[in-house]
């Protein structure tokens, strides 16, 4: 029987992975003044040598306003580079690719952590004015964000440069834009958050030309021989807001750049009204698969997929190129593992654990 494409190596530009696993970036909220620690380390590294492919740090902030808390990984000083530069390495010893994500939660900053509430936090009581593309707060009763000039605008993209460079130099190899879960690039990307009518606003056109000039500052300081993916929120599950057929056009104009190799396909995240209409076992897969064909870019797919042979369906019927854990890995370091034994495949592990597989 032959092997299934779950557990067979992909390579983007230079980079080959040893499976089409990828832990997605999962917020740890473990942070002080943006500076990572033993925690992440350990986290990271441990889903590394339980043998995924591709490991991705989580939401990295590209600066202190753009972290969504208090607690939240940056790499936006001199002394972060080191911590990053630990977390690379021991996901590089375990013998997965080191991924990282480059993000900036725009409205959204400046929250609690989700097991304190993680509700806005009020400036005077410690917190932040956020930044957006307009004055719209993300959700009642938290401050009103500062609507991003247009000198601030290239301001906040020479940032994702300047993380982009940070993150090649810590020993990176492959990086990620975070345009979803209404955080900066998506709240651009929405006409639910973004009301402008300047050229980063108005039609899709104009909405999409903050995350394709993110796009171009980041490859201006990833080298090409290393991959780059974006993340976007598909639909809003909100009427008015955005759709998977707008998706489906800004994946062509990013395509088109000829910068980017994989759209990871999300969902979401920009108003508390939205609407999942059916929440099941792969229920964004839809999106990674209209994206797939019909921008004629790789995709990633993620959401409550958990069961190896739903995995291994998804890459075989040709509905995304990758698939990315969360909660299954923070369950389950060792999921690789498990996935490989239930699909009759021998894991490709560190020689440390392979007596895991007897």
């Amino acid at each position: 029987m032959s092997t299934p494409l779950l557990f067979q190596p992909i390579s983007f530009r230079s980079v080959t992975a040893r499976n089409r696993i990828v832990v997605a970036p999962m917020c740890q909220y473990s942070a002080q003044d943006g500076l990572g620690s033993d925690w992440h380390v350990q986290h990271l590294g441990s889903k590394a040598a339980g043998g995924a492919g591709i490991v991705m740090a989580e939401a990295t902030a590209v600066s202190a306003t753009g972290r969504i808390t208090p607690n939240c990984l940056g790499g936006y000083k001199a002394e972060h580079q080191a911590a990053l530069a630990r977390i690379a390495s021991v996901i590089t010893l375990c013998g997965s690719v080191p991924a990282i994500q480059l993000a900036h939660a725009g409205r959204k900053a400046s929250s609690h952590v989700p097991w304190e509430g993680g509700k806005p936090i009020p400036v005077e009581k410690g917190g932040w004015t956020p930044v957006a593309p307009s004055a719209l707060p993300s959700v009642e009763g938290a401050t009103v964000p500062h609507p991003l000039s247009t000198s601030e605008i290239t301001g906040v993209i020479s940032e994702f440069a300047a993380l982009a460079r940070m993150s090649r130099e810590a020993g990176f190899k492959l990086v990620e834009i975070h345009g979803a879960h209404g955080y900066l690039g998506h709240s651009f990307l929405s006409p639910i958050s973004n009301q402008r009518n300047d050229g980063y606003g108005g039609d899709l056109a104009g909405r999409a030309r903050f995350l394709l000039e993110v796009i171009d500052a980041v490859r201006s300081e990833w080298p090409e021989d290393l991959p780059l993916w974006v993340r976007l929120s598909c639909t809003d599950w909100v009427p008015g807001g955005l759709t998977i057929e707008d998706t489906v056009a800004v994946a062509r104009m990013i395509a088109a750049t000829g910068k980017v190799d994989l759209i990871d396909c999300s969902s979401g995240g920009v108003s508390p009204e939205q609407k999942i209409h059916s929440l099941h076992p792969g229920y964004q897969v839809p999106f990674a698969d209209a994206i797939r064909h019909q921008a004629k870019i790789a995709t990633g797919a993620v959401g409550l997929i958990t069961e190896p042979t739903h995995a291994a369906e998804i890459l075989a019927n040709g509905r995304a190129d990758v698939v990315l854990l969360a909660r299954a890995l923070l369950a389950d370091p060792a999921w690789p593992l498990r996935a490989a034994k239930a699909l009759g495949v021998k894991p490709d592990l560190l020689p440390q654990y392979l007596r895991a597989t007897l």
